[in-house]
């Protein structure tokens, strides 16, 4: 194995040679490129609890759980991200077709669009457990509200899930009610009719068909708030906000980077040739 510093003191001008015509071209291209903004709205979980009837109804439930989830709570929300669903209605709630220059007659100008606004787009869950939706774009007022536009659509998506299966329970209830109350009017009718005996009976069963049609009205009423409250899912703790200095590129970091490559590159290259030098020579 050729000696380092020896392979340096042979090759070291075409090592230069190479590293400093590696930073200009690195330089140029990251001026070149365009400039990308970044837009990042932040967000905290609300508690799973704040969604379940009970402990909203009860005060002992309340004071157990907080207002506030835990970072399991966003898993979810993070895996929706990475459905096209939510950036094919980001794209058109935006009319981001237009603002990506795409061709309006082209069919699968939508979906490119949501494609392309996906790759700009991050979804991530940080370290102190908030929700980070991070969006690129050439613009910095809109990837301030693609950012803002993204996590509504995430806490949209997650409220009609908790309201559907609300709204469910209430169909399903509200069926039962109306049985209920066909049932204590069938008993009423009867009871016009009845003896004694029969009449003693029967107030027995009405008295518990009312106990029961009581508690029905109360769940209805209950259930029908929480479809009407809409319970989030995140609460944001900040929105996105035009930046001030483009994110992408950094010149400075591809600089820095591109001369530490070049120069490994360049004494891996000049070893391998040295140590062909010297096998040729023996």
């Amino acid at each position: 194995m050729p000696d380092l510093f020896d392979v340096i003191a042979r090759w070291w001008k075409r090592i230069l040679a190479l590293v400093l015509i590696t930073t200009v071209v690195a330089a140029l291209i990251a001026l070149i490129i365009p400039k990308k903004y970044l837009g990042v709205a932040t967000a905290l979980p609300a508690s799973a609890y704040s969604q379940d009837k009970t402990s909203v109804f009860s005060q002992n439930m309340q004071s157990l759980y907080s207002a506030l989830g835990t970072p399991d709570d966003l898993d979810m929300i993070v895996g929706t991200a990475h459905l096209d669903t939510v950036y094919r209605a980001v794209s058109e709630q935006l009319n981001l077709t237009e603002h990506y220059d795409m061709n309006k007659n082209d069919q699968q100008a939508l979906a490119k669009t949501a494609h392309l606004l996906k790759e700009e787009s991050r979804v991530l869950k940080s370290d102190y457990g908030e929700l980070k939706v991070k969006v690129w774009d050439r613009d910095a007022r809109w990837a301030a509200n693609l950012a803002n536009a993204i996590m509504g659509k995430l806490q949209q998506i997650h409220q009609d899930v908790q309201i559907t299966n609300n709204a469910t329970m209430l169909a399903r209830i509200n069926a039962e009610y109306n049985q209920k109350k066909a049932e204590y009017q069938m008993l009423a009718d009867s009871l016009q009719h009845a003896n004694q005996g029969s009449a003693e009976l029967l107030n027995v069963q009405k008295g518990s068909l009312l106990q029961q049609m009581v508690e029905y009205e109360k769940l209805l009423d209950q259930y029908k708030l929480m479809v009407n409250a809409r319970p989030q899912a995140l609460i944001v703790v900040e929105n996105a906000t035009p930046a001030l200095k483009p994110d992408l590129p950094r010149p400075f970091l591809v600089i820095i980077g591109a001369a530490v490559l070049s120069l490994f590159f360049g004494l891996m290259a000049a070893l391998v040739l040295e140590r062909r030098r010297i096998l040729k020579s023996e």
